[in-house]
């Protein structure tokens, strides 16, 4: 509990405006766990924080319907879910009722499969018409706090990920904020032939490109380093 809580109070001290928790891992290959599983892990992580940090805005990373709905009464504020609904199809009701902000992810296929053979005629225009009927879907439940995220990684190539991140600009048109997520992940350290240990450098760079291209908010680890992207670039634009 004490390693939590130092790590949630150095990220909120570094300029953190939201904590993203999550008992289940997403990355590829990986186990699914239970519902069940998720909330006893949960619920004491959620307490604990917001008994220490009572002004915490807190995030939690799940795609179970059940999860957010007790994470939620807990004292959690936001759902990140990176199926968009997709593998609890009782979801979208459940924001509804809720009426909290949702935060909806673009991956083909599911964690356990998604790099298989990620395949698409047009990347960025796909998953674009993708947003476009969630998006749709959603309102008519009444969800009106809807952010997207691209989904880095998630059922994409190399070549994939870099084609959103060039036209990131594209996702703009929903009016809706954009969340980008590339911190550490393969997309950099497999091009640098490096390490996710030595990807800070790299993420300094996609985080300043997604920045420059309209990201509203970065899903980082290295909180430190993406403010002072933020401010670099924000700085930037008052200049032009």
């Amino acid at each position: 509990e004490e390693e939590i809580i130092n790590r949630c109070r150095k990220m909120l001290e570094e300029g953190a405006a939201i904590i993203d928790i999550g008992a289940q891992s997403s990355r590829s290959g990986a186990q699914v766990i239970s519902a069940e599983q998720e909330i006893s892990k949960l619920l004491p992580i959620i307490k604990l924080l917001k008994s220490r940090f009572p002004n915490l805005i807190l995030s939690v990373d799940t795609y179970w319907a059940k999860v957010a709905e007790q994470c939620i009464k807990a004292g959690a504020d936001i759902i990140n879910d990176i199926s968009a609904g997709e593998v609890d199809e009782r979801m979208a009701d459940t924001i509804a009722k809720l009426q909290v902000p949702y935060i909806i992810m673009h991956m083909q296929g599911t964690p356990s499969n998604m790099q298989e053979n990620p395949t698409y005629t047009n990347v960025t225009t796909e998953i674009i018409s993708y947003f476009q009927q969630k998006i749709k879907q959603l309102q008519t439940k009444g969800i009106k706090d809807i952010i997207i995220d691209p989904g880095f990684g998630f059922g994409k190539t190399l070549a994939h990920n870099y084609q959103l991140l060039n036209e990131l600009a594209e996702f703009k048109q929903f009016g809706i904020p954009i969340l980008v997520g590339t911190s550490r992940k393969s997309m950099i350290y497999k091009l640098l032939d490096n390490s996710p240990e030595q990807a800070l450098n790299g993420t300094s760079i996609t985080n300043t490109i997604a920045l420059q291209k309209g990201a509203n908010i970065l899903r980082v680890h290295d909180v430190k380093e993406a403010i002072e992207c933020i401010k670099i670039t924000t700085f930037a634009k008052t200049l032009i």
